[in-house]
């Protein structure tokens, strides 16, 4: 939004957006730093008491073992040898080989290192005390060697990417819990609000993103316009199993989305789980439990931002309340799978279901800025007034799944799964504000003193200036609903025949769509309404529409995945398409897409692929936005039936290296990619609003590197570092002559994004663990009001979130092993300081122009440094 001053004409109109600095002091950081040490250093003291053992388990390659067995027992001396008495403590490896040991001191330890198919080894550790590390190489067992077949390393296929949800639980998150936070860190991923879930991924806008959940794609209300009013993401963390992210290049299972999917399937307990936690940012309670023949999993989660939303520069009363409910039930029917049948072995029925209600209240009080750089400004506004939205929504969906097995076990293994979905959405949103505002534009000292308390005493007519520039008032008013509906019924299928893999799907949707705009702004300044033609009064800005969209949308994929083995090395080829048709426009989308990865026979460390296809960004309400302005100067909003997908072709050529530095297993991902757009609609980003031009009138592309090392930076807790450089521009094509004006930067562009995701913990003392979650980008571009030629760049976004979590077990606390917390499984205190440094980050402008076209853009900050504390207690 901007405002209008009177103010005295300047010689020529200028641009002059904010300008903050880049880097910070290094005394405060300097300073937390010293702090978090030395309650490091308070804390081993206090509490450190058990031996602690770890390692890694790897092969006669130098690979990590998983699943390795380690035994620690009791050292006794008997007959002339060693031999292994009370078992004190086992546990088994993770993916990277690595293990980890708690054990009471003692003399005499035998640790037994064990897994089928390789050799047992024993290794004997005399008096046993503070922290040891023992790695151990096991060898193939010659004589298994024709019954068992070794397993190395998990390599990633394609370019979908995995991350481990339990890192989700206790990585610090503004948001309140969410794995979109987690996905920032990401290389190619982005984000510019800590209040809001939504990122970009590779330039490309919010909507570009699809979301999958047990092969589902979820929806997201409409109506949000800032990171204030957003609740959760639909994902609850705590039911979460897997979890697969793909920037790029992905296959044609997945819908016309031109820039990423988070594809992510909930989990089956077998026996009673549960968590609760509580923390200054909400709550969350959930409970899971099942056996061989169902599963059931129940979830409840509140949030308010409303501590993190006191430290804006708008002072104000927030009221925000999130609440939500998710279940995921399923039970199995039919006959168990059988090695030799041609019968259905088995179906598998589920149901996912949720309903949340965003409540948003917020009364505003007053708003001082300074802005401008070496021309400081200062604006000041004085609010009366409330705004009221409520956003509910509803999700529903019944699957069924079954498998077939075709063939005989002595010959080439054969089986078909299919399934049936049906899945329904529903919301139903109210945008509600009138908010007065009186403002004060005014010069800022020099020395930085400008504060709210500006009036206009400061005028001096006799030098023909005033400290003061304009004052004003406006009125803001909006009366905006909507209610969405979106029933889907799909099918799909997978016929796997040895290295060959054949998947399809098609599936129908209807929807159902209404949406009533009625909104407008007047404005005063100095008693002249802006505009001002001297004869009438009018207002500044008015929208309305009552619009209605009902249409049928029917897609279709078809993709076969071979995987073979020659000379040179594994190969895995996939090939396929996708089509959709949709009634609004009656267009028809083809999609081929398709993909190649190489692992070299030379070199078993390095896997290569290359990806392309023809992607699509196919419309769903808020693209058919056009707009008309009648005589009145109203703005009507119209559905464009002219409007064509967005069409995008993708080249993604990229690979890993996986080595050992230091004993521990790390992965070096790089990827090159281009992506060429047409038929583009432009688009502006106001917070987290995507407002678009509703036509086709424009093309972009978007061309970048990204590079992420993943690996134990610390042994046994995964840490990753990605950086990205991209470059993402855009020219609009001319409406007579539909020619391209001058290449812009897109609204998402970020040349350069640095995050790191860093776990530790202290070796005495490894139930206390810390976590480090930074970003550091080139700010986005941003625009001047109705003119897209005239755009500056926000500055730099930094952040710094910190975390440090003290686990409670029966391994590190004694009491957790009495009869009373039998049911406890452990619980943990988490404190969490975001924003650490404190940086000032702007997320959007406000704009202050006046009637001679002068224009200054005031930043809209986000928050500073907040603190968390959170208690999570895990049940069994």
């Amino acid at each position: 939004m901007y405002f209008y001053a009177p103010v005295l004409p300047p010689t020529k109109p200028r641009f002059t957006p904010d300008i903050t600095p880049i880097f910070p002091r290094m005394g405060k950081i300097l300073k937390i730093v010293n702090f978090w040490l030395l309650l490091c250093v308070c804390t081993v003291s206090l509490y450190a008491r058990n031996a602690r053992v770890y390692g890694y388990v790897v092969d006669q390659d130098n690979i990590g073992i998983e699943l390795a067995n380690v035994a620690a027992s009791k050292g006794e001396w008997m007959n002339g040898e060693w031999r292994t008495g009370e078992l004190l403590g086992g546990t088994a490896t993770n993916k990277n080989g690595y293990y980890e040991l708690l054990l009471e001191e003692t003399d005499t330890v035998v640790l037994t290192f064990s897994m089928i198919g390789y050799t047992t080894v024993q290794q004997r550790i005399i008096d046993l005390h503070d922290v040891l590390n023992v790695n151990v190489q096991l060898l193939t067992d010659e004589q298994l060697l024709t019954e068992i077949e070794v397993r190395g390393i998990k390599r990633t296929q394609g370019t979908m990417d995995h991350i481990d949800a339990e890192t989700m639980r206790i990585m610090p998150d503004a948001t309140g819990g969410s794995i979109e936070s987690l996905l920032i860190t990401f290389a190619g991923v982005s984000q510019t609000n800590e209040l809001s879930s939504q990122y970009n991924v590779r330039g490309g806008s919010f909507d570009e993103n699809s979301v999958y959940v047990n092969g589902i794609e979820v929806h997201r209300p409409l109506l949000i316009r800032s990171g204030q009013q957003e609740g959760l993401s639909f994902v609850n963390p705590e039911m979460v199993e897997n979890v697969h992210f793909s920037a790029g290049g992905f296959g044609a299972q997945y819908s016309d989305k031109m820039s990423s999917v988070l594809d992510i399937s909930y989990k089956r307990p077998d026996k009673f789980e549960g968590s609760l936690s509580a923390s200054l940012l909400g709550a969350q309670v959930y409970v899971g439990h099942g056996d061989s023949t169902y599963s059931m999993m129940h979830g409840i989660r509140y949030k308010t931002s409303r501590y993190m939303l006191g430290a804006l520069a708008t002072a104000g009363n927030y009221q925000p309340n999130y609440l939500d409910y998710q279940t995921y039930i399923t039970w199995k029917v039919g006959r168990q799978p059988s090695a030799i049948s041609r019968q259905p072995s088995g179906w598998t029925m589920s149901f996912l279901g949720n309903v949340s209600q965003n409540d948003y209240r917020f009364k505003p009080d007053s708003m001082s800025e300074s802005f401008g750089g070496q021309n400081a400004k200062n604006l000041s506004i004085y609010y009366e007034g409330q705004e009221k939205d409520k956003f509910l929504t509803a999700f529903a969906a019944l699957s069924a799944k079954g498998k077939y097995k075709l063939s005989d076990v002595s010959l080439q293994p054969s089986e078909i799964e299919i399934g049936f979905d049906l899945s329904g959405f529903y919301t139903n949103e109210r945008e509600n504000f009138d908010i007065t505002g009186e403002y004060v534009l005014s010069n800022a000292p020099m020395d930085g003193s400008a504060g709210p308390n500006v009036t206009t005493e400061h005028v001096n007519p006799s030098e023909g200036q005033s400290d003061v520039l304009g004052i004003g008032v406006f009125h803001q008013h909006a009366r905006n609903s909507l209610a969405a509906g979106v029933i889907t019924l799909a099918h799909n299928g997978v016929w796997s025949l040895g290295e060959n893999r054949l998947s399809w799907g098609v599936s129908g949707q209807a929807e159902l769509i209404s949406d009533r705009i009625n909104e407008w702004e007047w404005r005063d300044s100095a008693g002249y309404s802006m505009p001002d033609d001297g004869k009438t009064m009018e207002l500044y800005y008015a929208m309305r529409g009552d619009s209605s969209m009902r249409s049928a949308r029917v897609q279709a994929y078809v993709q076969n995945q071979h995987k073979w083995v020659g000379s040179s090395g594994q190969w895995i080829l996939t090939v396929g398409g996708r089509l959709q048709w949709w009634s609004w426009n009656n267009e028809v989308l083809p999609s081929p897409r398709a993909s190649i990865e190489w692992i070299p026979g030379w070199k078993r460390d390095f896997c290569f692929r290359l990806a392309t296809g023809l992607y699509y960004q196919a419309p769903f309400y808020k693209e058919l936005r056009d707009t008309v302005t009648d005589n009145l100067g109203i703005t009507r909003i119209k559905l464009n039936k002219d409007l064509r997908a967005q069409r995008s072709v993708h080249v993604v050529l990229g690979g890993d290296y996986y080595f050992r530095a230091w004993g521990r297993p790390f992965k070096l991902t790089a990827e090159a990619y281009y992506k060429y757009i047409d038929r583009m609609e432009s688009y502006t980003v106001d917070n987290v609003r995507v407002r678009y031009s509703g036509v086709n009138d424009s093309q972009g592309y978007a061309a970048g590197l990204d590079l992420k090392l993943y690996g134990e930076l610390v042994p046994g807790a995964d840490s990753w570092i990605s950086f990205s450089t991209m470059t993402a521009r855009q020219k609009e094509l001319s409406a007579v002559s539909n020619q391209p004006s001058a290449w812009i930067p897109s609204p998402t562009e970020q040349r350069y994004n640095f995050s790191m995701l860093f776990q530790d913990y202290i070796p005495q003392l490894p139930q206390l663990k810390f976590h480090l979650k930074m970003q550091f980008s080139e700010g986005q571009p941003f625009y001047a009001p109705r003119n897209t030629q005239q755009w500056g760049r926000m500055p730099m976004y930094k952040r710094i979130d910190l975390g440090a979590t003290y686990v409670f077990n029966e391994k590190t606390a004694k009491f957790m092993r009495a009869a009373s917390a039998k049911h406890v499984k452990q619980w943990a205190i988490q404190f969490e300081v975001f924003n650490l440094v404190g940086w000032r980050n702007v997320n959007s402008y406000f704009w202050v122009a006046d009637a001679y076209g002068r224009q200054w853009a005031s930043p809209n900050y986000l928050t500073g440094r907040m603190y968390n504390l959170k208690i999570t207690v895990d049940l069994r």
